[in-house]
């Protein structure tokens, strides 16, 4: 009897998976390419403009370095699109050669600039659909792991820009504004570890900052123009003026490195020129007449992935 029970169970077993196998056969044939674009596709539809950001990247005269950073943050967890503000006045962008070498998990859009400007990467651009931006230099390589980091904090302090890099103004009796980093000593404070504006360069920021930028006075675009410098300050001024908080939130990087001695294109950037603190000074005061304050106020936190919050820092940068 027990074996009879045997044989029948067996059997059982060899029809269902006769039938088994007959049913995967009728199937659909997916070919392997085909299930990978699928695949993309469906990740695609899924990040949420909410919970992604859109890197945007001005450049001049480093396409080779440009290449270089786009492969790097392609790799980047949240990154929805990358925005390149083309200032190669003249000139044709990569955007040929990039799409030929794909296909890129990340779009990248390359927007053809008529006049090389510095505020060109402040306009409100159309393909932008994410309220966190991502600003980097088109000189800076940022690792995935602070990128991260630095998102997360973003996602707590979303009206105030989350940077890598700090710097502070200085005022003395007269009401003279100096710009300088964070280690430069504030009278009447003790500690030099304060700082009051963090750099657009390597930060995160919100997109409706853009439009913002664009309703300032004529005398703040001009201000940039004539200088070519300290739309990143403007931007502090704006957001300080507007939250009425500190403007920003400095987060320690582990791993970020500048890359600017890598390019083959021989241009070097405007922090090498003789004029620049002293352009960066005359902008704070220049700001502070047109806006009649002084809205920078001064903070000394630091945010490191290692704990959370520090205050009074020490740091060289």
């Amino acid at each position: 009897m027990g074996i009879r029970v045997l044989r029948f169970s067996l059997v059982v077993i060899l029809v269902l998976l006769l039938v088994a196998g007959a049913l995967t056969t009728l199937l659909p044939n997916i070919k392997e390419d085909k299930m990978l674009t699928l695949r993309r596709e469906i990740k695609s539809q899924g990040k949420s403009t909410t919970d992604s950001f859109t890197l945007i990247m001005q450049t001049y005269n480093r396409t080779d370095l440009l290449l270089r950073l786009l492969n790097h943050y392609q790799a980047i967890p949240h990154l929805h699109k990358v925005i390149v503000v083309w200032n190669n006045i003249g000139e044709k962008g990569p955007d040929e050669l990039w799409n030929s070498l794909g296909p890129h998990p990340v779009p990248v859009i390359f927007k053809v600039q008529t006049t090389n400007r510095m505020r060109n990467r402040l306009q409100v651009f159309p393909e932008l659909e994410t309220s966190a931006v991502l600003m980097v230099d088109d000189d800076v390589l940022i690792s995935a792991q602070d990128l991260t980091f630095a998102f997360s904090v973003w996602q707590q302090f979303p009206d105030q820009i989350v940077g890598f890099v700090p710097r502070k103004h200085v005022s003395t009796t007269s009401r003279i504004y100096t710009y300088g980093s964070s280690e430069l000593q504030t009278p009447g404070f003790r500690n030099g570890d304060l700082y009051s504006m963090v750099l657009i360069g390597a930060s995160f920021f919100n997109s409706k900052y853009l439009e913002l930028f664009q309703k300032q006075p004529a005398a703040v675009h001009a201000l940039i123009d004539e200088t070519q410098n300290c739309d990143d300050i403007a931007m502090n001024f704006i957001i300080a003026r507007h939250t009425g908080k500190t403007s920003g939130i400095f987060v320690k990087p582990v791993n970020m490195a500048n890359l600017e001695k890598e390019t083959n294109g021989g241009y070097s950037g405007m922090w090498h020129r003789a004029e620049h603190f002293l352009q960066r000074s005359y902008c704070l005061n220049k700001l502070a007449k047109i806006y009649d304050s002084m809205p920078l106020k001064y903070s000394n936190i630091m945010v490191s992935q290692f704990g959370f919050p520090f205050a009074n820092h020490k740091m060289k940068m």
